[in-house]
């Protein structure tokens, strides 16, 4: 999601999300730690503090894709407030830190903390457009430009847009083409035209950095 996805008035998670008190817990995981599996019960959501969390899902024809990347201010499982069951599976892809919140904790938090509860419903709103978005843009464009805007996405994190290049997060190559649904040798094809068009830098270790107005200008047009 976006840099900007929480205005400068808007009520801050963090007062009451703090990972004390009944129904909270403060988790610390490292990179590839399952923080719940597809199937488990749906007993509680994440608000991940900091780090990155990538979604997948395993369909009938048995591939596991990915369907989403978290970060730092966002959460995981809002379904458990609904749903008996996870619908995907949810790993660190980085360092993180994690609040977990049982549906019981939260249902009160939503009926006593009038502030969260709008936060929180604002929030719910922006990922449902977030999401439509990425459906759209994978139904209607190609992969190219669907790995643009996934570039774009994790160099968002940074928020700051006047820099030359703003570093994007590790993701390999392998992931990219899970992630928008293409081969790795495609995505080498489409990072290594984007480097010769100077929409991104890279070197051998994968580090990656993205010219967030440049490539920005070359998706929109």
């Amino acid at each position: 999601m976006t840099k900007d996805r929480r205005t400068k008035d808007e009520f801050d998670l963090r007062k009451v999300l703090t990972g004390r008190g009944p129904g909270q817990s403060r988790l610390k995981l490292a990179p590839e730690h399952v923080i719940y599996a597809q199937g488990d019960a749906a007993d509680a959501l994440f608000y991940v503090e900091s780090g990155w969390v990538k979604m997948s899902a395993v369909v009938p024809s048995g591939k596991e894709p990915v369907i989403a990347l978290g970060r730092g201010d966002e959460f995981l499982g809002v379904r458990s407030m609904v749903a008996a069951r996870r619908q995907a599976t949810a790993t660190a892809l980085t360092d993180c830190s994690l609040v977990r919140v049982t549906r019981s904790a939260l249902n009160r938090l939503l009926r006593e903390q009038a502030d969260f509860a709008v936060t929180f419903a604002a929030y719910l709103v922006r990922r449902s457009i977030f999401d439509q978005e990425n459906l759209i843009d994978h139904l209607t464009n190609s992969a190219e430009k669907r790995l643009a805007r996934t570039l774009l996405q994790l160099a968002s994190e940074v928020g700051v847009d006047d820099a030359p290049f703003i570093p994007a997060r590790r993701v390999n190559q392998a992931l990219l083409a899970n992630m928008i649904g293409t081969t790795r040798s495609r995505v080498s094809v489409f990072l290594s035209k984007f480097k010769r068009q100077g929409l991104i830098t890279y070197d051998r270790h994968g580090h990656m950095s993205v010219r967030k107005p440049a490539l920005g200008g070359w998706l929109e047009r």
